[in-house]
């Protein structure tokens, strides 16, 4: 799945993406937010580590 803006980034495209990723964020919507990562995404919050969107989804509905 592809989503503009691309890179390489000029700064209007760059403040475009920085504005997409807060608004998801803002959203407070873990499926909206994960799709903004990798299938393979890797996070970590303090002691725990997160593989993949579903746990990123588990992860933030959890912590909304």
């Amino acid at each position: 799945m592809s989503r503009p803006p691309f890179p390489p980034f000029d700064i209007e495209s760059a403040t475009r993406k920085v504005r997409l990723a807060e608004d998801a964020w803002n959203s407070r919507n873990p499926e909206q937010v994960a799709r903004a990562y990798t299938v393979d995404s890797q996070w970590r919050n303090r002691v725990e580590f997160i593989h993949g969107r579903d746990e990123i989804v588990a992860f933030l509905t959890r912590k909304w």
